[in-house]
């Protein structure tokens, strides 16, 4: 196992995706992770990265005594060189690019590699004072921006090798891996089916749990699992909160009721959803009243049924690393990880965790899910709460379901929907002056967005054809009367996040 200590930013997300490339497990926790927890988790190698400085003190210099070998990446290296005595020169404003970096072959950490590697980094930004004991092991023009203390296998630099164009990044990292910490490629989707099956057959025995099914790829992928270690045990409870897309509660009741057998309740409970939300317009807020009134509608459900005390939630790795590690809170909250009531009286079986989304996928490709669930874009929990802006009513539900179908429709009519990771139609809390008919309106806006990602930590929009765009927005202002102005988004995350709320 690897520890990444994150200081912050989005560098160590695409370094644990790469690291689980590899079939090592690794786990994100924040910069304050004491050095007893450190201990405790037994790491093979520690990795300190990320993208935001962070003064010496935030990290315990005893993490550097613990005979485990440690890479200090980015501002993680300033904090190294700080530990041991060494400076580095870092500039007001970072520029970074791919550079080719001259590296020593001798060093473990570049074995086997070419001496010239083009890698991602800020030129300016490198070793100044050389700490006691390291050695130069890469340089740029001259300047050191990678160093080494054999002795103890701690290595620093200045690059970024989890982004990469080719395979020197990712050759770096498993050398790092498998050269300096030995680990052993054992993480693999198989053994993680089979482990967690006979985990929950231990948790749960013979009592029964109720699965939060939304009919999404990680809620879906999580039932089918616990279904397979407790059987008929597992009740599903669908809950149509008036928040769904066009059509989802009959898709979801056919392909869980009618091809996977499963034991599916369906609950109505558009009014009571849309009676919470009733005034409500902070987006936090929002997402925690639907997390919270989810656990009450479970519960009702558990007092109607004999001895349940389990609740199934398809919560996934990145859900945990935005809504906070370690209670530091980072982007926002996940319904099924910060908006749970404190009195909930259930246990939690969250089988997928530790899983980013596309390990996720690969999980329910080996459970035997078809495709068309499995590869589904995915559906944020609280629904189209989060897509209509503002306060959540009826009306603005029923625009923007049908905008958000005719946007689908003619997405996969032009076989983009194989090409996309996700797109959707929100409606932001703002009317505009147009002309219908030759007459003046004041209506709605709908925003289209389109993007592409790999496990949702970032994500970049999706250039679509313009007659494409031009048709999709004619289709909607001409069948959804209330509708009268409809634009794209075109930012990535970051700065943005996938979801408007």
């Amino acid at each position: 196992m690897i520890l990444i200590l994150d200081l912050g930013g989005k560098f160590s997300r695409f370094l644990g995706r790469k690291i689980r490339e590899s079939n090592v497990y690794c786990e994100i926790v924040p910069y304050s992770y004491s050095l007893e927890k450190v201990k405790v988790k037994r790491p093979e190698g520690i990795i300190i990265s990320g993208g935001e400085p962070r003064d010496i003190g935030v990290i315990d210099p005893k993490i550097f005594k613990l005979g485990v070998p440690i890479l200090s990446i980015g501002y993680g290296a300033d904090i190294m060189t700080q530990v041991f005595k060494g400076n580095s020169t870092k500039p007001e404003i970072h520029n970074y690019r791919f550079e080719v970096i001259n590296v020593d072959k001798e060093s473990l950490l570049f074995n086997g590699l070419g001496e010239n590697l083009p890698l991602w980094i800020d030129k300016e930004y490198v070793f100044d004072i050389i700490p006691e004991g390291f050695k130069p092991i890469g340089n740029l023009d001259g300047k050191v921006v990678a160093l080494e203390k054999k002795d103890q296998k701690i290595y620093g630099v200045k690059f970024h090798p989890e982004i990469e164009t080719s395979n020197e990044g990712k050759d770096i990292i498993d050398n790092f891996l498998f050269k300096i910490c030995n680990c052993d490629s054992n993480w693999n989707m198989e053994e993680f089916i089979e482990n967690s099956i006979e985990e929950i057959k231990r948790e749960v025995g013979n009592r029964k749990a109720l699965c939060a099914l939304s009919g999404g790829v990680d809620s879906s992928v999580a039932a089918v699992l616990v279904h397979r270690a407790i059987g008929d045990n597992l009740v599903c409870v669908f809950v149509d909160h008036g928040l769904l897309r066009k059509d989802e509660k009959e898709q979801v009741e056919k392909v869980f009721r009618d091809e996977f057998h499963m034991n599916l309740i369906t609950v109505d409970a558009k009014e009571r959803f849309l009676n919470k939300l009733k005034g409500i317009i902070d987006p936090e807020q929002k997402r925690k009243i639907i997390g919270e009134e989810f656990i009450r509608v479970f519960e009702e459900e558990q007092k109607k049924l004999n001895d349940i005390g389990y609740l199934v939630q398809g919560t996934i790795y990145p859900d945990v690393i935005e809504s906070g590690l370690d209670g530091e809170v980072a982007v926002k909250s996940h319904h099924n990880v910060g908006g749970l009531p404190k009195d909930i009286n259930f246990e939690l079986i969250e089988p997928l965790r530790q899983l980013f989304k596309d390990e996720v996928r690969e999980v329910g490709k080996l459970l035997g899910i078809s495709e068309d669930i499995v590869n589904r874009q995915p559906f944020p929990g609280p629904g189209l709460g989060v897509r209509v802006l503002g306060e959540v009513t009826e009306e603005k539900l029923d625009i923007v379901r049908e905008a958000d179908y005719i946007f689908r429709d003619e997405i996969k009519k032009a076989k983009w929907d194989d090409k996309i990771w996700q797109y959707f139609a929100a409606i932001p809390n703002i009317k505009s002056v147009g002309v219908t008919h030759g007459e003046r309106t004041y209506n709605y806006t709908i925003v289209l967005r389109a993007i592409n990602s790999i496990d949702g930590m970032t994500a970049e929009w999706v250039k679509l054809p313009l007659e494409l765009l031009e048709k999709i927005s004619d289709r909607i202002v001409k069948e959804v009367p209330q509708v009268n102005r409809v634009v794209y988004d075109i930012t990535n995350k970051p700065p943005a996040t996938i979801e408007w709320e």
